[in-house]
């Protein structure tokens, strides 16, 4: 792997812990990023264990270093985990990682638009070949589709005024770039909560063009048929929407939340959580890192 990080891991120590490394299992990274959790977790491996990684994103595959025979870089969307694992003939793993956070290297890159604090095109795509854009987005989509995404991805009170605001504004020219749609939407923003604010929105839009949220559930499903009884998985969430449903299948085995139970009234479920509570940064870390502060941590056993 190359050394230069440009995502510090959250959480590093509670994910290997919780992933209970084997030295001769199999292993997949699902969001290579930086390196730093795909490194840490190589670490821990022997001669015969193996690590997959993958990333949708060639920045992260460009800076990946694959020349360890235990580890192999997959460029591609992780909802197209069981795929990948069938090219490579792999039938079972030992346990998987996904840290559904974005890299610092997208934040920092005002190429990339994931940032209201730079200047640039309204982007986000994490796969740069995907035809949905920010931009696209905010010309194409419906008053109510836009509300709905500002409520759900970004949980903000005012949804219906901002979209209402967004689609006025594009009737005389189109919204492209940051600095445009942080005039749109600027008298809408409460001055004492700017930065939280803004920040929902673009976690509202990042989140839509990325189609994140069904992205999670096919990971879930996929990572549940592939995990070996005791294999684990540990998921990283920024997000109330993801951890919700993270939390609700790792109790359940069901993407609906739906507890089965037998006769005597005992749960049924094909997986156990490692922890009932969300494993969160310690004061420590939020300070060396303050993008963990709303990283929260769940695990699970496949049963």
């Amino acid at each position: 792997m190359d050394e230069q990080v440009y995502h510090i891991p959250a959480l590093l120590p509670q994910v290997l812990e919780g992933l209970d490394i084997k030295p001769d299992g199999t292993y997949v990274d699902v969001t290579l990023g930086g390196g730093g959790h795909t490194r840490a977790i190589l670490a821990r491996l022997g001669a015969d264990g193996h690590l997959y990684s993958m990333d949708q994103d060639m920045d992260a595959i460009e800076r990946a270093d694959g020349h360890d025979p235990r580890f192999t870089v997959v460029h591609g969307n992780f909802k197209y985990l069981k795929n990948f694992m069938r090219y490579y003939q792999v039938d079972s793993i030992d346990g998987l990682l996904a840290d559904l956070g974005v890299s610092f290297h997208h934040f920092d890159d005002p190429e990339r638009g994931f940032s209201f604090r730079w200047e640039g095109r309204l982007d986000m795509r994490m796969n740069r070949n995907a035809r949905l854009d920010a931009a696209t987005l905010l010309e194409t989509y419906t008053e109510q589709q836009l509300a709905d995404m500002f409520y759900l991805y970004g949980e903000l009170k005012n949804a219906r005024r901002i979209a209402s605001a967004i689609v006025r504004a594009r009737a005389t020219e189109s919204i492209t770039t940051v600095e445009q749609l942080r005039s749109v939407i600027a008298p809408l923003i409460n001055p004492r909560q700017e930065k939280k604010e803004l920040a929902q929105v673009f976690q509202a839009l990042r989140i839509e063009v990325n189609n994140e949220i069904e992205a999670l559930k096919a990971l879930l499903t996929q990572a549940l048929e592939i995990l070996k009884p005791g294999g684990r998985l540990a998921i990283i969430t920024y997000h109330s929407l993801e951890d919700r449903l993270v939390k609700n299948f790792m109790k359940t085995g069901n993407l609906e939340g739906k507890l089965d139970k037998d006769f005597y009234g005992r749960v049924l479920s094909p997986m156990s959580p490692v922890n009932n509570k969300p494993i969160v940064a310690d004061d420590d870390e939020i300070e060396r890192n303050p993008r963990s502060r709303s990283a929260k941590l769940r695990i699970a056993t496949k049963l």
